[in-house]
C-alpha cells in the first residue's frame, strides 16, 4: 500500500544533514528546531499558533480539554474515522455522540449535525475524511447554536486549500498527526495542534507539558508530558516545502484510478486542492468481490474504516439504539487503493487495469 523508503531515497543525504545538526547540537526535545517547524507550519497554514506534540491522538485529546467549555461533557464526531476521536474523547473523560456522514463525501454531514446536537454537546470534531476538506463552515453554523466549538481533525488532510483558506485554519482549532504513512510524514511519530486563539494556545500549552504555567508550576490539571522531538522536527522542516507537490501527485493518481473504474465502482475524487489525495478510496456494490479480484492481481488493498466507532465491542450496548445509516452503510462498501507520491507509472497502470477489468 505504502513504500516509505522511496521518499527516504530521495531526500536522504538532506535528511541526514538536518539530524546531524540535531546529533551534534546535544539539543533533543523543546528546542530550536522544534520552535522553527513550529513557525513554520503557522505560516503555513496562517494561523497564529501551532504547538508540536507527541503524536496525533495526544493533539485531539489535548486540544478536546483545551477547548471544552466549563459545564460541558459531550464529544460530537463522527462515526466512520478511525475511532480516533473517540478515543481521544474518552481519554479526555469525555462522553461521545455521533452524527451521520454525507453519502457522497464520507465527512460529516452538517445538516445531521444541526439535527443531532444538543446543548450538552461542548466540541464537534470535524474530520476531513480521506483527504477531502469537510463543509466546515456549515459545522461551525451547527455547533455555534448551542454554544460548542469545534475542532478539526487534520489528520489526513494537511495542505488542503478551500475558498475559506487551509484546513486547519478554518475553526477553532485544529489537530494534525505526523505518523510516517501520513501526507506530511516524520521518521517515527509527531503530532501538532494548530490555532489563532491566544486562550486555546495558552491552554494547549500548558497541557501538554504537566499543566505548568512555567517551569515547575502547575497552573491546571489533565496536564501531560507530550512532546515532538528535535530530530523529528528536522525530518518535518525539510519535508514541508515539497507537501504541495507531494499530495498533487497523489490527486494525480487517484484521477487515474477515477477514469479506470468499471460499473458497479465509484472512486473518490480528489480533482482539486481542497483534497490532498491521502487515500485513493473506493465504493464498489460488492467490496469483498472487488478485493479479491485486486489481490489476485497483485494489487494490496485496505479498508478504512471496517467497523464504525458505535459498532465497536470495546463499547458494548451503549450505542445499540444508535442509528447512523450512511455510516453503517459505507463501512460495507468502501476499500483503499495504493497511493503516494512516488508510485511508478508501471504501477498505477497496473492497479489502473486490475480495478477496470472488474465485472460485479
Amino acid at each position: 500500500m505504502n513504500d516509505l523508503s522511496r521518499a527516504v531515497v530521495t531526500h536522504r543525504d538532506a535528511l541526514m544533514s538536518g539530524m546531524t545538526k540535531v546529533l551534534d547540537s546535544g539539543w533533543f526535545l523543546l528546542g530550536p528546531q522544534t520552535a522553527a517547524f513550529a513557525e513554520e507550519l503557522a505560516s503555513y497554514l496562517d494561523v497564529s499558533h501551532v504547538v508540536p506534540v507527541g503524536n496525533g491522538t495526544d493533539a485531539l485529546e489535548i486540544a478536546l480539554k483545551a477547548l471544552m467549555p466549563e459545564g460541558r461533557t459531550t464529544v460530537l464526531c463522527a462515526a466512520n474515522a478511525g475511532g480516533y476521536g473517540t478515543v481521544a474523547a474518552r481519554r479526555a473523560g469525555f462522553d461521545v455522540t455521533y452524527a451521520d456522514v454525507d453519502a457522497a463525501t464520507h465527512c460529516l454531514d452538517a445538516a445531521d449535525v444541526a439535527a443531532r446536537i444538543t446543548d450538552a454537546v461542548g466540541v464537534v470534531i470535524v474530520t476531513h475524511l480521506y483527504g477531502r476538506a469537510a463543509d466546515v463552515a456549515a459545522t461551525v453554523e451547527a455547533a455555534r447554536s448551542v454554544g460548542a466549538m469545534v475542532l478539526e481533525d487534520c489528520a489526513q488532510s494537511l495542505g488542503g486549500l478551500t475558498g475559506d483558506g487551509r484546513v486547519g485554519s478554518l475553526a477553532d482549532a485544529a489537530t494534525f498527526s505526523f505518523y510516517p504513512t501520513k501526507n506530511l510524514g516524520a521518521l517515527g511519530d509527531g503530532g501538532a495542534i494548530a490555532t489563532s486563539s491566544d486562550d486555546v494556545a495558552a491552554a494547549v500549552r500548558r497541557l501538554h507539558q504537566y499543566g505548568w504555567e512555567s517551569k515547575y508550576r502547575i497552573a491546571g490539571e489533565g496536564g501531560r508530558n507530550s512532546r515532538l522531538d528535535e530530530l523529528q522536527a528536522a525530518v518535518l522542516s525539510h519535508r514541508l516545502p515539497h507537501l504541495d507537490d507531494w499530495n498533487a501527485a497523489r490527486r494525480a493518481v487517484i484521477s487515474t484510478y477515477v477514469e479506470a473504474a468499471p460499473d458497479g465502482v465509484r472512486v473518490l475524487p480528489a480533482s482539486d486542492a481542497s483534497h490532498t489525495g491521502h487515500l485513493a478510496v473506493v465504493e464498489a456494490d460488492d467490496r469483498e468481490a472487488l478485493r479479491a479480484h485486486m489481490e489476485a492481481a497483485y494489487v494490496r488493498t485496505d479498508v478504512h474504516y471496517p467497523i464504525p466507532d458505535h459498532r465497536q465491542p470495546a463499547y458494548g450496548s451503549r450505542f445499540e439504539e444508535l442509528s447512523l445509516p450512511v455510516t453503517e452503510r459505507l463501512a460495507q462498501r468502501v476499500l483503499s487503493l495504493p497511493v503516494f507520491p512516488e508510485l511508478r507509472q508501471d504501477e498505477i497502470s497496473r492497479v489502473g487495469a486490475a480495478l477496470a477489468s472488474f465485472h460485479s
